[in-house]
Parts: C-alpha cells; structure tokens; sequence
C-alpha cells in the first residue's frame, strides 16, 4: 500500500483530498446548523455553468466555478430573508444556469476527447488527476477560509444558534449571512476538484449532519465532522486504489460511505431517544407506585 505513494498523482490526490475534507467539513457544520444545505446545492449547481463557461474562454474551470458561486452568493446574501418562499424562482433559476452548463459543456466537448474528459471531470470529479499546482491554490484558499472563519467563529455560532436573540444583542446577523454565503461558495468551488459538481453533498453535508445526529456539543460536532470528512476522504482513495472494484471513480466510494455513516447515526439517535423516552416512563412509573404507598 505505502508503495503508492511514490506517485505523484497518489500524493496529490492525498494531499488535496485531505486539505478539501477538513474545510468542507468545518464549513458544512455551520451550512447544517443554519439549514442552509439547499443554499450550497444551489451555488454547486450555478457553478458548475461558470466552470464551463470558463473552459471554453481559456480560463481554469476552479476559476470560473468561484467567481459565479461568489458574485451568486452576494445576490442570495442581498435578498435576505426575502429569499425563503421562493423555491419555484430559485428552482427556475438553478434549471437555467444548468442549462447553460450543458450548453457550455456541449461546445467545449466538441473541440477534442481531451475536452469531454475534462467536462466528466467537472461534473464527477477528478481527485486522481489534480496537479500539484492545485494542491497549492486550494491550500492557499483553505487557509484563507479557516483563519475567516476561526475570526467570526463565536459571533457565527450564535447567529446560527439563535439568530433574533443574536441580533437583538447587536450581532450583525445579516452581514454574517453574507459573509457566510460567500465562504460557502468558495469552498463548494473547491469542493468540485475532489468529487464534482454532482456529488458535493457527500463532503460538505454528510459529515457534519452525521456529527449533528449524534451530539449536540458544538466542539464536539465540528471536530467529529472533520474526523468523517477526512475517513470518507481517505477510505475512498484507498478503496480505489486498492479495494476490489478498484476500477469503480473515487466519488462513488465516498459518497456511499457518506450515505452509509449517516443513516446509521439515524438509527444510533433514534434507538437514543427510544432508550431515553423507556427509562423516563420507567422512572415516572416508579413514582408513581411510591405516591400511594407513602399516603
């Protein structure tokens, strides 16, 4: 196994899974705690029309996908809370910038096999094909993303928690929107160099809902969602690399494995609160029988 690590594309796929798990899985914990989980399918699905538009100008697609995630990210965090209500024109909206990806995707792909390549890339990922120059920008990036979020992390928290006692105690609330739409983006943006436009969820979502099932310490929460992130990471390179189906894509492992771990810890919480809600019976019984005896 250790043998494969004399590839450079092994380590860059290691290297750039790693750095990609652990700030997806501290910005999904915050998209969990603000219900926000449709707000990065969304900017997952416009980008991926600035990935391709990008492509066909010349540009990187990395380029592209953060520049329309971010300036759409600006647009949702302007609207506010005016934006709730309105799936029918957000879905209209997504289905349109879908839209122009397939187009995008269709031009570029007809230029070379190269290109449709590249296009399956966009949209599935392509872990095993990154360079070390993309290690490098989404490191660049991911700091960036920590150290904002390690700045705003306990006036974040408590707007996510509670946002109307937050404001009323002169938290910026709706700047912490904002801000946080926009770091949503680029990291969604990032996300796409490891499993693709279509299977982001897995990253960015699963880990932290499954920390969320089974504890409600915030600490605790975050830190076991980036434990996942990172497992799901990992096990799925080596699964590909190694398993039995190693001709099976990198996404598809980890995003059975996200599935996988968050229906368990479905259960695990449902058999929690079901042992919880017998022994409060069980308890108020007990007093119950006591009363009479004691009268």
């Amino acid at each position: 196994m250790f043998s494969l690590f004399q590839y450079e594309f092994v380590q860059n796929a290691f290297l750039g899974g790693t750095i990609i798990a652990i700030v997806a899985a501290v910005v999904g914990y915050f998209v969990v705690l603000r219900a926000q989980a449709f707000a990065a399918e969304a900017l997952t699905d416009i980008g991926f029309a600035g990935a391709t538009g990008a492509a066909i100008l010349g540009f990187g697609a990395l380029l592209g996908m953060l520049l329309l995630t971010l300036l759409s990210a600006l647009g949702m965090g302007a609207l506010g809370e005016r934006v709730r209500g309105r799936d029918i024109e957000i879905g209209m909206v997504l289905s349109f910038a879908l839209g122009l990806g397939v187009l995008f995707l269709s031009l570029y792909t007809q230029n070379s096999a190269a290109h449709a390549t590249a296009g399956i890339g966009i949209l599935f990922g392509s872990i095993l094909s990154i360079g070390r120059q993309d290690v490098w920008t989404a490191l660049g990036c991911s700091c960036v993303i920590l150290l904002v979020l390690t700045i705003l992390f306990r006036p974040l928290l408590f707007a996510s928690v509670d946002p109307e006692v937050a404001q009323a105690r002169g938290v910026p609330v709706r700047l912490l929107s904002v801000a946080f739409l926009i770091i949503l983006g680029a990291t969604a943006a990032q996300a796409v160099m490891v499993i693709g436009v279509l299977l982001v969820s897995a990253l960015l979502i699963a880990p932290a809902a499954t920390a969320e099932r089974l504890t409600h310490r915030p600490l605790t929460a975050l830190l076991l969602s980036v434990v996942l992130s990172l497992a799901f990471t990992w096990i799925g390179l080596i699964l590909a690399f190694m398993g039995t189906g190693r001709h099976l894509p990198v996404g598809f492992y980890i995003s059975a494995l996200a599935a996988l771990s968050y229906f368990s810890a479905v259960l695990i919480s449902r058999r929690e609160r079901t042992v919880r809600r017998e022994k409060k019976v069980g308890c108020c019984s007990e007093r119950e029988e006591r009363v009479p005896m004691a009268l």
